[in-house]
């Protein structure tokens, strides 16, 4: 792996750090941390669209440039340093596009991809995946979808669906092999579902941080178009596997307080000798230091897995690696700017008395869920174990 850009990559970062700039200037958008999907324009998606940045590493057929993953990342560490609002069309950049590219049928390659690279209204996506008794094993999902002609029949329930209150379209898992004795790895499939569809039902969930991002989605007897079935049936698992280490690796899983982390290390240089003890100011310089050679690591980590998947190989290992990893270490710095701020940093935000623009309070409310969403530390241990360091299962 090399440890340095190309001139290209150099020149490239300088021109998404200029559109960034500028569009933060016209007042489009100002950094503040919070939920990954929460805020999302579309007209700031159309923006990147026009500049070939949606869909930049699907092959050229498919709409995209083709161009390494790790131009993609150096993209997205871009965004998320200043937290673009590129919720419209993240999730479907991310994953949805690459499944479809892998194991969509030719009609739905020809209609999702190219709106997608567009950003085009109405084909924004969420994803029904978790249920309440099937976060992190998904092959435990009870949501059925049982076959009726040319159509299935869909009942269930999902639940932290992040964006399902304004996504048009939302990729369901569902188990379509309902005889209790069959395996349960392969007897779930994918379906794309139009959220407008009669029998769905979102269900706001509003979480500690005050937010309504995440939803409940209930399923009662909607029929989906066979069409609508991603790859084969009862092979669900397989292909959500291998598009998770999509989700899992990306550089988001880093950076979704970066505002507050930046802001902290400016608030221990600012720190004023005369109200505050030597002390309290070496401490605060030292744990801010081995924030900076951590993050470090897990940027590190985030370019490797995207290394790993221009050589052509699958980063499962390496991609749970990250987001374990990176997913702590934005835990760790709540924890130590809460340390460093005290008590105040439970101001929230519009308080004037709040302490680094009401990030921090934000952050602590979100914080929990940084080692939840997208597979947990437990789970990506295991993963870890076993694809990466070969270790017996017993």
């Amino acid at each position: 792996m090399r440890f340095t850009f190309t001139p290209a990559q150099d020149a490239f970062r300088a021109e998404v750090r200029g559109f960034l700039r500028s569009e933060m200037e016209a007042g489009t958008f100002s950094p503040r941390c919070g939920d990954l999907f929460q805020t999302g324009s579309r007209e700031f998606s159309r923006k990147m669209a026009e500049r070939g940045w949606i869909g930049m590493t699907w092959p050229r057929e498919h709409g995209g440039q083709g161009r390494p993953y790790v131009d993609k990342a150096i993209l997205m560490e871009e965004l998320f340093r200043v937290q673009a609002p590129i919720g419209y069309h993240f999730l479907a950049d991310r994953q949805v596009g690459p499944a479809l590219i892998h194991f969509g049928s030719k009609q739905q390659k020809e209609f999702f991809l190219p709106r997608i690279v567009r950003a085009d209204e109405g084909v924004s996506f969420c994803l029904l995946f978790s249920e309440p008794n099937a976060g992190s094993d998904l092959a435990g999902v009870a949501t059925t979808a049982l076959r009726d002609g040319d159509e299935y029949i869909v009942n269930g329930q999902k639940v932290w669906t992040s964006r399902a209150h304004v996504a048009d379209f939302g990729w369901l898992l569902a188990r379509t092999d309902p005889d209790p004795s069959a395996n349960r790895y392969r007897s779930v499939s994918e379906f794309i579902v139009d959220m407008k569809s009669p029998g769905i039902t979102v269900r706001p969930i509003v979480n500690m941080a005050g937010e309504s991002n995440f939803n409940e989605v209930f399923f009662e007897d909607v029929r989906v178009p066979a069409a609508s079935l991603v790859g084969e049936e009862n092979a669900g698992f397989k292909q959500i596997m291998a598009q998770m280490d999509y989700e899992r690796a990306g550089l988001e899983r880093l950076m979704q307080n970066y505002p507050l982390f930046e802001q902290l290390k400016q608030h221990v240089r600012d720190m004023d000798p005369s109200e505050t003890p030597e002390t309290l100011r070496a401490w605060a310089r030292d744990q801010v230091a081995q924030l900076e050679i951590e993050y470090s690591v897990g940027r590190l980590l985030c370019y490797y897995t995207a290394w790993t998947i221009d050589q052509g190989k699958t980063p499962t290992a390496q991609a749970a690696m990250c987001k374990a990893f990176c997913t702590r270490y934005e835990q760790k710095v709540n924890d130590v700017a809460s340390q460093i701020l005290g008590p105040v940093c439970q101001i929230r935000r519009g308080d004037p008395w709040s302490p680094l623009r009401g990030d921090l309070a934000e952050s602590l409310l979100w914080g929990p869920s940084y080692t939840l969403q997208g597979g947990s530390v437990e789970v990506l241990k295991n993963i870890v174990a076993l694809r990466g360091l070969g270790l017996p299962r017993k």
